[in-house]
């Protein structure tokens, strides 16, 4: 499955678009993690925990959103977006949105 950000992929070119397809993922770090993220708050740098939540999250919700895509017989998903919202304290929602189109070769 071919997935680009941009609208066209070079050497293809759309012949039918599927639709819109999304993948969402709510994830949220242990309540261990949560204290050491904490506080790494109080002496700064780079909080992995939330680092690797946001990763995994990200992977999950794109493969989600190939799901879809896959589903609807699509070649590829153009226009690739992620967004992200926290929910509740220490979770993180991530969508991945596209549109689902058969391609050919040029």
């Amino acid at each position: 499955m071919i997935t680009v950000t941009t609208d066209t992929i070079p050497g293809k070119r759309i012949v039918e678009v599927r639709g819109i397809v999304k993948g969402t993922a709510v994830r949220a770090v242990p309540a261990t993690d949560d204290i050491v993220a904490a506080m790494k708050n109080f002496v700064g740098g780079e909080l992995e925990e939330y680092t690797k939540m946001a990763a995994e999250a990200r992977e999950q919700a794109l493969d989600r959103m190939i799901v879809q895509a896959e589903l609807l017989d699509a070649d590829a998903v153009v226009g690739v977006r992620f967004e992200t919202c926290s929910v509740v304290h220490a979770t993180t929602e991530i969508m991945c949105y596209g549109t689902a189109v058969v391609v050919k070769d040029d």
